[in-house]
């Protein structure tokens, strides 16, 4: 890959066709959690073959050409999450370190051991393939820290989506069991590489997030589609 262009589009949604077919598949559980409560079927579920919920070969590790740069002890790849009872606040935070990297600094393992903190104990909520799908593979990866790539985030607004609040509204009670709530939040994700690049777009994204009464918020996963 040049050196003084940007990944394309598609490579920065690290958009394989495999990988999206099998987060619509691994959003399942949390999809069934959320239609319970909030009625999102009419824009969250899919009809994809399910062969492709076969867990995919081991990845072969990042190539040592592409270590990244020594950095300052106290640097962390992700931040740590917050401490809050509030679904929305937790929602923006969480898609704040989603659309946050930097290969330059850190391994491709590092990055996904800081996200793997936000996640839910609650193994049967939890949907971390949706999560770790939103990472460029090892190999992807590389390429990007050898492009210098890197990304932060000015995130906007974070909301319930319609269909969650109705259905709600309608049977409160119904969340008490999971306490999962659904949470669509947009933002600006920035990207800079090497050879002063530079690029931003507006996105959009549906998490799914764990806050119970007695504990901070957790995160449960990214849901296939955006639901407004």
């Amino acid at each position: 890959m040049p050196k003084n262009r940007s990944l394309t589009a598609q490579e920065r949604t690290y958009g394989a066709p495999s990988s999206v077919l099998r987060r619509a598949l691994m959003g399942g559980l949390v999809l069934a959690v959320l239609l319970a409560v909030a009625g999102l079927f009419a824009y969250l579920t899919r009809a994809e073959s399910p062969a492709s919920t076969q867990p995919s070969p081991a990845a072969k590790p990042t190539p040592q050409a592409a270590s990244p740069e020594v950095t300052d002890g106290q640097r962390e790849a992700v931040a740590s999450p917050p401490r809050t009872s509030d679904p929305i606040a937790f929602a923006k935070a969480a898609t704040k370190v989603l659309w946050t990297y930097d290969t330059r600094s850190f391994y491709r393992a590092e990055h996904i051991a800081g996200l793997k903190r936000w996640m839910t104990g609650e193994k049967e909520y939890a949907d971390w393939g949706s999560v770790s799908d939103q990472v460029p593979s090892p190999v992807l990866w590389s390429r990007m820290h050898d492009n210098g790539q890197h990304a932060s985030v000015k995130v906007g607004e974070g909301h319930f989506p319609q269909a969650f609040k109705t259905a709600l509204a309608q049977d409160p009670g119904a969340i008490t069991e999971a306490y999962v709530y659904a949470v669509t939040v947009t933002g600006k994700q920035s990207i800079a590489w090497k050879v002063s690049g530079a690029g931003a777009e507006s996105r959009s994204t549906t998490l799914a997030v764990q806050c119970r009464p007695d504990k901070a918020c957790a995160l449960v996963g990214v849901l296939p589609s955006v639901a407004p």
